[in-house]
């Protein structure tokens, strides 16, 4: 009887043994993705911050662009 109890424990110990490494494959995996989540995050702000401070262009061009454009032609040549 005694032998018996000590394959139960020792399949006991070993099965807790593998919980704890399979918790720490997991927790290893969830750090991981936590990391890559924050670093998108902090690039989306970034991006987001740049986006809202860096001047368009592309208005002045088109402002530029309209008052040349009528220099060229005069009424009479308008429809």
């Amino acid at each position: 009887m005694n032998r018996v109890e000590e394959l139960i424990a020792e399949t006991k110990l070993k099965d807790l043994l593998n919980r704890k490494e399979e918790e720490k494959k997991k927790n290893t995996i969830i750090w991981i993705l936590a990391i890559i989540g924050l670093i998108a995050a902090i690039a989306a702000i970034a991006y987001g911050v740049y986006k809202f401070f860096t001047p368009d262009y592309l208005e002045d061009f088109e402002d530029d662009f309209d008052d040349d454009f009528d220099d060229y032609f005069s009424e009479e040549d308008q429809i």
